[in-house]
């Protein structure tokens, strides 16, 4: 830590807080353990035991806590790096807590409360949310045996780094939080109603209006184009009989 201290500006308040963070959480413990890596405040790596009675029980899980330079304003990046069946490993994975999700981030939240909400996380379905992963309970269970082997090339053996030290009592705002996310869990299995089949209504006909008055007129003007052809034809037959009487006289 007092290298760190000498690396970044301890004024700055996301220092700070990380700072006082890493300082409580550098004691292990059997739920959880969490510290920067050397030389970099800003990325943590991590480890937590499966919650009991799940198919994760006795599983050891590691991973990766990316922070921007504005936490705690903004929220963290989490990355599992172990195989796990719950969420892909090596990539960001959306939690209501997570990157993913900062309209519902409170400054006042932690890496500690990070941690529990993932641990509480993990028994929920999946629901195909991303970073999620939805393998089949003995799948889940034959991970979590081989998880105990797993080693980190930044931190070793996972399996040494938890303790048998119990975790400080959750608190009232954290317990909060996890009824929240146990809650959301619940609501994702809960069986969605089925949706209702699209109907098809008929095209209304459009009838094309008639104008009565411009069909009137249409008649009216044929019939005087007929009758003034009439005319015509009477007037040339007649011109035409005149002068044939005038020529059989002459």
């Amino acid at each position: 830590m007092a290298d760190i201290g000498d690396k970044y500006n301890t004024k700055c308040p996301g220092v700070k807080r990380l700072m006082r963070e890493a300082l409580e959480l550098a004691e292990a413990t059997e739920e959880y353990c969490a510290r920067p890596i050397e030389d970099n405040l800003f990325e943590w790596h991590f480890t937590v035991r499966g919650p009991p009675g799940t198919d994760f029980d006795g599983g050891i899980y590691h991973g990766r806590i990316l922070l921007p330079k504005e936490y705690p304003m903004h929220p963290p990046h989490i990355i599992l790096l172990t195989p796990n069946g719950r969420f892909e490993v090596n990539k960001k994975i959306c939690l209501s807590i997570s990157g993913y999700h900062p309209e519902t981030w409170q400054p006042s939240w932690s890496i500690r409360t990070a941690l529990l909400a993932l641990i509480a996380f993990m028994p929920t379905p999946a629901e195909g949310t991303i970073g999620s992963l939805d393998y089949t309970p003995a799948e889940r269970k034959a991970l979590a045996k081989k998880s105990v082997s797993w080693t980190c090339s930044e931190c070793g053996d996972i399996a040494l780094l938890l303790s048998s030290n119990a975790a400080k009592p959750v608190t009232e705002e954290e317990k909060s939080v996890l009824d929240q996310i146990a809650f959301k869990g619940e609501e994702e299995q809960a069986t969605k109603p089925p949706e209702p089949e699209p109907t098809y209504e008929p095209e209304p006909q459009v009838l094309e209006s008639v104008d009565t008055s411009t069909t009137v007129l249409d008649q009216v003007l044929e019939i005087i184009v007929a009758l003034l052809l009439g005319a015509i034809a009477i007037f040339i037959y007649r011109r035409w009989n005149a002068y044939a009487q005038v020529d059989t006289e002459l």
